[in-house]
């Protein structure tokens, strides 16, 4: 069947060049015009549809079985001494040969009755909406842009005013499907060009898959992106509702705790001129009334529970205003706090903030600070980090590249006599009963204690970098995860339960896989670099690095092409207690608790528009690592909840474990 399609997609290909030579050639009165307007309303105006290439991506594979229990085996080799692990392997083979098989079995029945999403959405979608904890902090995560290197314009207002109108020319792009498609380019040389795109673009979207594979090109899913805007988690009792409203055209503000909305975009959907959005703005944040007394940002903290009963009371006498905050196109938020420029304030900032002026529940928030520092605080159910770094790249770029509002020009402005900000901007208010006040009073005190409890520190080496590991033939990536193995045996002994995301959008509806980076390699590694003995030579602990890069590389390759374990285990798990099916022994089994007891869960953010990224750890007594590796070094942000564990001491533990590491792959005595 693929011979038969690469067959025509050749023929599709010949034809293709015969038609273009016509068309350049006789044609030249046919060629597309590009139109001022169209100009201000979209970022670019993409060959290929946005969504083209959605109907053909492949379908997330469930991995065999067998696969899977010795991949889980192999995580679990590590983290046990030799009488559990034969008690969870003895485990393993019963499941593997009995209950695992017939859930197995069922779970691919169901997978190809339901061939238009994959075998993992509708279960990964239930575990985040169901969860009854607080999405602060232990969902929702900050990645930071870099300041705009035009320094004039990091003014909060103009900064403001320039991503809202770059947020919402992304929006229109990908709402009239000019926005380019997402594709991982192996060859970008090769892919990455304007043949490609005519190419593709000719091709039926049943097969434009294809036609991108014989250029070594995978397109992404993209069923995450028109959950970005206008679109909210809703609280319920029991389970949250994921929401979305079309027609909204709307934006909402925040400042000081109160709620401001105006319309950006017209009847006919144009966008409202630059300067007069910036006086919007500009208004907000003059406005002289003092902070909410009464902040109900606080109650989208709560336990989902909690937020899901004070939401139903505010709905009594405040429908219309919910309604709003609701619908918007995304929530801005002007922060009256600085920074300093203090990478730690700078995290705390936007990972949550006083709570006062926040609303956790849009799809994402724009926040930007009083000196311009800005950031985007996302909820996390809806999508994963592939959506949302793109509208992070593509409003960066445009915001500083094609920036519409200027500081020359709001130096002296004069409103215009037809544009009044005061008609335009709403501000919402709320009837609050006196049980809603003591509902928000309660929730400010648990979201202080809460956040009061979490430390954040900073980590930058320097010299240690992506160039120097392509040097050394190292991966990376692996680099750094065996920084965090090592550092993790020096300041604790022993291994724990490691947790690192990886993308599974080359699959339709695909969310995230895990990469479990404590493996064999890197404990045997972190035990040798750390013993006081140094039994082993330079020669032997640089092959064990090798080692430890080869194995990490192909987990990673494992967990991008779905086969990694985690989320196969986690299905078969959930179809048996959806389908009240006995829970197999192995779900039960310590083992499997500990290993799902993530103590470092990372994640990595790689873009030349961040600045930092960062989250809380999923356990107490654990770690949230987020981090990156640049061009001339690598840095994390560590955030801990003490006394479970100490942040600032595990840093000084990284500080080691890399010289450590950068001394052997020097080759220093």
């Amino acid at each position: 069947m693929l011979q038969c399609k690469k067959s025509f997609l050749t023929n599709s290909v010949t034809v293709y060049k015969q038609k273009s030579r016509f068309i350049k050639n006789v044609l030249p009165s046919l060629q597309c015009k590009n139109y001022s307007s169209d100009n201000e309303r979209y970022l670019h105006k993409s060959r290929v549809p946005t969504m083209h290439f959605q109907p053909s991506l492949p379908r997330l594979p469930i991995p065999r079985l067998e696969d899977t229990c010795q991949r889980y085996l192999n995580a679990q080799l590590p983290l046990l001494d030799a009488t559990h692990f034969e008690d969870t392997k003895r485990l393993v083979a019963n499941f593997q040969s009995e209950a695992g098989k017939d859930l197995n079995q069922r779970l691919v029945a169901q997978d190809k009755a339901n061939k238009h999403t994959s075998y993992i959405t509708g279960s990964w979608f239930d575990m985040y909406l169901r969860d009854r904890q607080p999405i602060v902090l232990n969902y929702n995560p900050f990645i930071s842009y870099i300041d705009d290197p035009k320094t004039a314009y990091n003014d909060q207002t103009i900064r403001a005013a320039n991503f809202l109108i770059s947020a919402i020319r992304f929006r229109e792009t990908l709402n009239a499907g000019l926005l380019e498609p997402e594709v991982y380019h192996l060859n970008s040389k090769k892919s990455d060009t304007d043949t490609f795109r005519k190419v593709v673009r000719m091709l039926p979207s049943s097969l434009s898959w294809y036609g991108a594979y014989l250029y070594n090109a995978y397109p992404l899913d993209m069923s995450q992106y028109p959950s970005l805007f206008n679109s909210t988690r809703v609280p319920e009792i029991g389970k949250d509702r994921l929401v979305r409203f079309e027609k909204a055209k709307h934006v909402l503000v925040m400042r000081g705790g109160h709620f401001y909305v105006f319309d950006v975009l017209d009847k006919d959907g144009n966008l409202l001129e630059p300067l007069d959005i910036y006086s919007c703005l500009k208004y907000i944040q003059q406005d002289p009334i003092a902070p909410s007394q009464h902040p109900i940002g606080y109650l989208t903290a709560e336990n989902r529970d909690t937020w899901a009963n004070a939401r139903q009371l505010l709905m009594e006498n405040n429908s219309g205003q919910m309604e709003a905050i609701d619908s918007a196109l995304f929530n801005l938020v002007l922060d009256d706090v600085g920074t300093d420029n203090d990478p730690v304030k700078i995290s705390k900032l936007f990972l949550h903030g006083n709570g006062a002026n926040r609303w956790f529940d849009k799809s994402f928030s724009l926040i930007v600070a009083r000196d311009g520092k800005a950031a985007v605080n996302f909820e996390h159910s809806w999508g994963d980090g592939v959506a949302v770094m793109r509208f992070l790249n593509e409003s960066f770029k445009d915001s500083t590249g094609k920036p519409r509002v200027h500081p020359d020009e709001v130096a002296g402005m004069v409103p215009r006599r037809d544009f009044d900000p005061s008609y335009h901007v709403k501000r919402l208010e709320f009837k609050l009963s006196d049980r809603l006040k003591a509902a928000v009073s309660d929730a400010r005190q648990r979201f202080d204690q809460t956040t009061g409890a979490l430390t954040v520190d900073l980590f930058i080496y320097n010299g240690f970098s992506k160039h120097f590991c392509k040097e050394q033939q190292v991966s990376p990536d692996a680099m750094m995860q065996l920084g965090f193995q090592v550092a993790y045996q020096l300041q604790n002994g022993g291994t724990c339960s490691t947790y690192e995301s990886c993308s599974t959008s080359a699959f339709k509806h695909g969310r995230t896989e895990t990469i479990r980076p404590c493996t064999s390699q890197t404990t045997a590694f972190s035990r040798a670099i750390t013993a006081s003995s140094g039994k082993h030579t330079q020669s032997e602990l640089r092959a064990m690095i090798t080692d430890c890069s080869k194995v990490h590389g192909q987990l990673t390759k494992e967990a991008a092409m779905g086969q990694g374990f985690d989320r196969h285990l986690f299905a078969l798990k959930y179809l048996a207690q959806q389908q009240s099916l006995p829970i197999p022994a192995l779900y039960q089994d310590p083992a499997y608790a500990a290993i799902n007891h993530n103590i470092l869960s990372t994640s990595t953010l790689g873009s030349p528009a961040v600045e930092l990224g960062g989250f809380a750890p999923v356990a107490h007594d654990g770690y949230g690592i987020g981090y990156s590796i640049q061009d001339n070094r690598l840095g994390a942000v560590v955030t801990t909840y003490p006394p479970h564990r100490n942040g600032s001491d595990f840093v000084s533990c990284l500080e080691s474990a890399f010289r450590r590491i950068e001394d052997v792959l020097r080759k220093k005595n």
